[in-house]
């Protein structure tokens, strides 16, 4: 398998960080090299925040990620930043309830979720960022659904556990 190469963006307190998290758990239980880098203004929440994930069957020689296969971006500012430097032929995933804007590249493939109003219909607003990450999982089959499932279990808060699954599997279904 080649190398995922993955940036998370958002605005701080979007959970942006714990999507990366949460995949670099399942990719060093399913024994693959991984690296997580997480990257935040002193403002924190409010502030933008990303965080890029390597997951390789080979060893990560830098955890800097200049051209991701794989772009998530939970706001505008974070599209608006980070569009470029997705290789040609990558994947952008895109909350589009806070992306006012489609890509200005036809050369990628792009999953648009209406992440806050799936995660409002759940039940609750902050598991926006597990919609999204249901749906990178299930499009890329970096790690199985189990594998991203028993890292929440595992490294997540267990009375968020059930919501947070409910919300990975309604982005998987964005998925054909």
């Amino acid at each position: 398998m080649a190398a995922q190469e993955i940036i998370f963006a958002g605005f701080g307190g979007q959970g942006t960080l714990s999507m990366g998290k949460f995949l670099a758990y399942a990719g060093m239980d399913a024994d693959m090299n991984v690296s997580w880098l997480p990257s935040y203004g002193p403002e924190m929440r409010g502030g933008t925040a990303n965080c890029s994930v390597i997951l390789s069957d080979e060893q990560v020689g830098s955890p800097i990620i200049s051209s991701p296969n794989t772009l998530v971006v939970m706001n505008r500012p974070s599209l608006d930043k980070f569009e470029k430097s997705l290789v040609k032929g990558g994947l952008l995933i895109m909350d589009s309830d806070l992306v006012d804007r489609m890509p200005n590249r036809d050369d990628v493939e792009v999953i648009s979720i209406p992440a806050q109003t799936e995660a409002a219909n759940i039940g609750n607003k902050q598991i926006a960022n597990m919609v999204l990450l249901g749906a990178l999982v299930k499009r890329t089959g970096i790690v199985s659904m189990e594998a991203i499932v028993t890292a929440l279990k595992d490294h997540g808060k267990e009375k968020f556990f059930e919501i947070n699954k409910m919300a990975l599997e309604r982005g998987a279904s964005y998925v054909k």
